[in-house]
Formats: structure tokens, C-alpha cells, sequence
């Protein structure tokens, strides 16, 4: 009788002893999880206020955030919800980002032709002088070489913007 207790007694101090092992590792792993969501949020934050301030930036942290979305996705899950909305970029951010890129093209489009009418202006005041249709002539190749640049750039851009948020 005193080996059976013995048993019992023994059999129960392992069993309390394996679910305080098991409960420990329970907590491991969350605090783990929430260190791993903890560490991810702190990873895209500076990439969203990049993205904020140039849209291109978003074809650089997409990718980065997708991968992450793949390996942690238990992580991202909790963070979504925390959100409201896909985490840590959005449809609205991304839709966001392309408004911006489009206005930001509008705008750079607008000064560029302003600059070069203005540094037109002044060479055709000149085109008689001896180089003048020269200087004029390469002035036009200039304002269309940075446009052309500049256009590519935007639709470059514009076009996996535009992927994205498809």
C-alpha cells in the first residue's frame, strides 16, 4: 500500500511537473510570437512614412512586406487586425501612393515646361548672335531628353504602382 501511494504520489508530482513545462513552453512561444510582432511593426514603420513622403519607395517595401506577410503570417494576422486593414500597407496606401506619384509627375511636368520656356525666352533673344540657333537648338534637345527621362521614370513606376493596387 505505502509503494502504491508511493507511485501515485510520484505519478502525480511528474504530471503536475509536465504540464508546468508544457505551460511554460506555451508561454514561450507567445512571448516569442509577440516579440517576432513586436520586432515586424518596428520594421515597416520607418517604411511607411517613406512611402509617404515618395511613393517609389513602396516598390522597394512591397516585396519586403509580402515575404514577411508569408513567413510570419500568424504575426501579420494579429497586426492586421490591430490595423484595421492589411498591414503594414494598405489599399489605401497604395492607391495613396499612386495619387501622389501621378500629382507629384503633374507638378514636376508643369515646372519643367515653365523652366524651359523661360530659358527659351531668353535664348531666342539671342538667335541671331553667332552659336545663337545652336544654343537654341540644343536647349530643345535638352528639355526633351530630361522630359523623355523623367516620362519613362513616371510610367516606369506608375505602371507597378498600379500592379500593386490590382
Amino acid at each position: 500500500m505505502t509503494t502504491f501511494l508511493a507511485a501515485i504520489i510520484i505519478a502525480s508530482a511528474f504530471i503536475v511537473g509536465v504540464g508546468q513545462i508544457v505551460t511554460e513552453m506555451r508561454a514561450r512561444r507567445e512571448e516569442t510570437r509577440r516579440s517576432r510582432t513586436l520586432s515586424i511593426l518596428a520594421l515597416f514603420g520607418p517604411a511607411v512614412a517613406a512611402v509617404q513622403e515618395d511613393p517609389k519607395a513602396l516598390l522597394v517595401w512591397q516585396p519586403l512586406a509580402a515575404a514577411t506577410r508569408r513567413l510570419f503570417p500568424e504575426e501579420c494576422a494579429s497586426l492586421d487586425t490591430a490595423a484595421g486593414s492589411a498591414f503594414p500597407f494598405s489599399a489605401e496606401i497604395i492607391s495613396s501612393a499612386h495619387a501622389r506619384w501621378t500629382t507629384d509627375w503633374l507638378a514636376w511636368e508643369r515646372a519643367h515646361d515653365a523652366t524651359y520656356k523661360m530659358k527659351t525666352a531668353v535664348a531666342e533673344e539671342d538667335v541671331n548672335s553667332r552659336g545663337g540657333r545652336a544654343r537654341l537648338d540644343a536647349l530643345e534637345r535638352e528639355k526633351l531628353d530630361l522630359y523623355q527621362r523623367r516620362y519613362e521614370e513616371y510610367v516606369r513606376v506608375a505602371k507597378a504602382l498600379q500592379r500593386l493596387a490590382g
